[in-house]
């Protein structure tokens, strides 16, 4: 143990320190809820003008939650004996760090950094983050004496075998569904993955047909349809082990995930049996196609439209941004069914089949043509723009044969999805990570490897604690999911933090291979490209901070009343 390192009574002084930041939440959010919403109800106009301060607080209470989640994980693994000296001194890194930019300047961004002024003028709720814990923390904790005997493990990190740093905590059978995948994603996937991004094409047919054997597509489809019939944790650790490898392959399962619980939860009988064993196995690759042109977020003015004729829906529009469209099987397509609407209420959400496209022919479909997107990253799939001109759908392939629903369809896959999307950063975060750990290993410069450096052993350091958050809060928001409870918060707050920690992680690996980090030849350039679309899809860390903020300002008022 490292002697006057580690903090005494650092369980206690972090479950306080946890306790003190969600006070200080608590009282940050009845003032930013007085200025957004005076009369009792959330202004429109204000929560706008007022986008520092509300998505702020957002950035507050994911911090809040991370710390929350990490103390009780360390009380967790410690009654199973194995808060050991590393995940110690990671914890108290990381809450020294966190509680210090809550004081002094929480980065939203590179550029946009929330500070307690910005949300409130009220001293007395900015004193609330001088507590005794809070201040212990915040002066003992991140310190270079931690840092540098944090660095002592990490060092040694790449030649121990293990999959992580610090002990998850998770149950045996999690770890041993991660020493499945990480075997495959080492094997199958990290060999090749820079020559398919380089080259930019289509992961292989036979890695695809391997996942679909070894249940990728399958792992939440209940059994009775073919599925493993495992919860969101699993999902968590397969698709961060797989994004570990080459977040192309990571986000192979998504478009199945996102089917599966669109036929699951909306679906009719019928229809789950005719498509949840084919997307089970890997033989139907699904695709979501929701997304328009000049649309984003604001899906309530999607233009696509169906219309009914006979015993078919005809759907005419443009959609975009839609991955892995020419390969797949069968698409989850967002239209407006309802005439004269222009809102959410319009629109139903229809499965659509198609042959597959091949490269010279990427969409053979009747009244359907398409186009491909040239991106920096996230290849391996492609993205596409696809045009639709009376594409003929069977009646009974309205979703749930009701229409209006399509929104409602959609919103009940937000949780899982952005659950998954969190895990693929956690895994693109943790392969920059070890990219970094790698060179700065390899690499010496005036006689020294470059590890020694505390400013590059610093960089790698923090990865570690913020990976230590980070997959945590994701966990815990699968573990309610899991439990069938609402986590669409939760949710919500892991997507956001681990999408800044998957660039974070990127950039900083990046800066530790100097200028071989910006040549294509090393694999470093493609996991930066890969970090960058994380904190876009899936909601976008603007559009995630906002609706964050609204849920957890309406859930004060809702307390009130």
């Amino acid at each position: 143990m490292s002697d006057g390192v580690v903090i005494s009574d650092l369980r206690a002084t972090v479950r306080q320190a946890a306790s003190d930041a969600e006070a200080y939440f608590l009282d940050l959010r009845r003032a930013v809820a007085a200025t957004v919403a005076p009369g009792g109800k959330v202004d429109r106009r204000k929560i706008d003008e007022e986008q520092r301060a509300t998505h702020g607080l957002a950035w507050v209470l994911t911090y809040v939650e991370t710390l929350k989640e990490t103390a009780n994980w360390a009380d967790r693994i410690a009654d199973e004996g194995k808060f050991g000296e590393i995940e110690q001194l990671l914890t108290q890194i990381l809450f020294g760090e966190y509680l210090s930019q809550l004081i002094g300047g929480l980065p939203m961004t590179q550029v946009e950094i929330v500070r307690p002024i910005d949300m409130t003028h009220d001293q007395a709720i900015m004193q609330k983050l001088f507590t005794p814990a809070i201040t212990k923390l915040v002066m003992s904790g991140n310190t270079p004496a931690a840092r540098m005997a944090a660095a002592k493990h990490v060092r040694g990190f790449l030649d121990s075998q293990k999959a992580t740093l610090e002990y998850t905590g998770l149950e045996e059978t999690f770890e041993q569904i991660r020493d499945q995948f990480r075997a495959f994603g080492k094997q199958v996937v990290e060999p090749y993955a820079h020559e398919w991004h380089m080259k930019d094409e289509l992961i292989p047919d036979s890695v695809v047909k391997q996942m679909g054997e070894m249940g990728v597509f399958g792992l939440t489809i209940p059994e009775e349809f073919g599925g493993l019939g495992l919860g969101k944790t699993s999902m968590c650790v397969v698709s961060e082990e797989l994004s570990r490898a080459y977040i192309g392959v990571g986000s192979l399962g998504t478009r199945s995930e996102i089917a599966a619980e669109l036929l699951l939860n909306g679906g009719t009988r019928a229809q789950q049996e005719k498509y949840l064993p084919g997307i089970a196995s890997g033989e139907i690759l699904p695709t979501a196609v929701f997304t328009e042109p000049n649309t984003g977020s604001d899906l309530g003015s999607l233009r696509t439209r169906a219309t009914k004729d006979g015993d078919t829906w005809k759907i005419t529009g443009n959609k975009t941004w839609i991955t892995h469209a020419a390969r797949a099987d069968l698409m989850t397509v967002l239209a407006r069914s309802v005439p004269d609407t222009n809102n959410f209420s319009g629109l139903s959400m229809f499965i659509c089949e198609k042959p597959r496209g091949t490269d010279a022919t990427p969409f053979p479909a009747k009244g359907m043509t398409g186009g491909e997107i040239e991106v920096l990253g996230y290849r391996g799939m492609k993205e596409y723009e696809i045009g639709f001109d009376g594409f003929e759908v069977p009646i009974e392939n309205l979703l749930g044969e009701v229409e209006g629903q399509g929104f409602k369809h959609l919103m009940a896959t937000f949780e899982g999805a952005r659950i998954q999307t969190a895990a693929r950063a956690i895994g693109v975060a943790q392969c920059a990570f070890e990219l970094g750990l790698k060179y700065s290993l390899d690499r010496a410069q005036f006689g020294r490897q470059i590890f020694d450096f505390p400013r590059t052993s610093d960089k790698l350091v923090m990865m570690a604690a913020e990976l230590v958050g980070v997959r945590q809060l994701t966990y815990f928001s699968a573990r309610q999911k899991d439990e069938g409870k609402r986590c669409d918060l939760e949710a919500g707050l892991a997507k956001m933090l681990a999408a800044r920690i998957a660039w974070g992680a990127a950039d900083n690996a990046l800066q530790v291979h100097g200028g071989n980090g910006f040549a294509l030849e090393y694999p470093i350039s493609r996991v930066l490209c890969d970090a960058r679309i994380l904190n876009i899809f899936e909601g976008a860390g603007e559009v995630q901070a906002m609706v964050i903020a609204r849920r957890t300002i309406d859930e004060f008022i809702g307390m009130k009343n």
